[in-house]
């Protein structure tokens, strides 16, 4: 079974699909006794950082993801579920976020020129990721292949180290990062055909 983290931070419905397509089984809760009963965690989400927290910490989310996380079991992050495993959001004049990996999240600059060009934020649509380093959820995937993306914020990490995978919008970013038990992508893979259902299925079948 694979819990999927339901906290009013976007539709989740396409990522229980691509679980199915897998033949998965999976849940969408909010109650962490439920997610307990799950092998792996997945935790999605679109939106801001202030109102994803606010969620979390209703549900009793936030020491729920500490709990497992320390725990040892197989997470993965995307876009905001990423994002706000971090420390710290510049979103919001500044909001503190679960901590589970030491780092801040940053705002795009504006004006995000290119070559002259100015870049359109929210960093939205296709774009390639440059791996880093080999492991495990990633193994296979073609360099060329693109990935869905659509964020405004970004993750730093405070240590490099946990940087698998960069991708280039007027700056490079972090766009991929693992430590542990822990997975974390900012691009969508639901969203992202073929090598994001790949990223997907071998997560579901990783064993840290």
């Amino acid at each position: 079974m694979i819990g999927i983290v339901d906290y009013k931070a976007g539709n989740l419905t396409s990522v229980a699909r691509a679980l199915s397509f897998f033949g998965y089984r999976w849940v969408i809760s909010d109650d962490p006794e439920e997610l307990k009963k799950a092998e792996r965690i997945i935790f999605p989400g679109v939106g801001a950082a202030k109102s994803a927290m606010d969620s979390l910490k209703e549900a009793g989310l936030d020491e729920f993801l500490k709990e497992i996380f320390l725990k040892g079991t197989p997470i993965l992050g995307i876009c905001l579920g990423t994002q706000v495993i971090f420390e710290e959001s510049e979103e919001d004049g500044g909001t503190k976020t679960l901590g589970l990996l030491k780092g801040k999240v940053k705002r795009f600059p504006e004006p995000l020129l290119f070559k002259g060009e100015r870049l359109k934020v929210p960093h939205m649509g296709w774009n390639q990721v440059v791996w880093q380093k080999p492991h495990p959820v990633f193994q296979g995937l073609d360099p060329e292949y693109e990935y869905y993306f659509v964020h405004s914020y970004y993750v730093v990490p405070e240590e490099e180290e946990i940087i698998y995978g960069i991708t280039f919008h007027g700056i490079h970013f972090p766009s991929v990062v693992a430590y542990k038990n822990l997975v974390a992508l900012q691009f969508h893979p639901e969203k992202s055909g073929k090598p994001g259902l790949q990223i997907l299925d071998q997560f579901c079948r990783w064993n840290p």
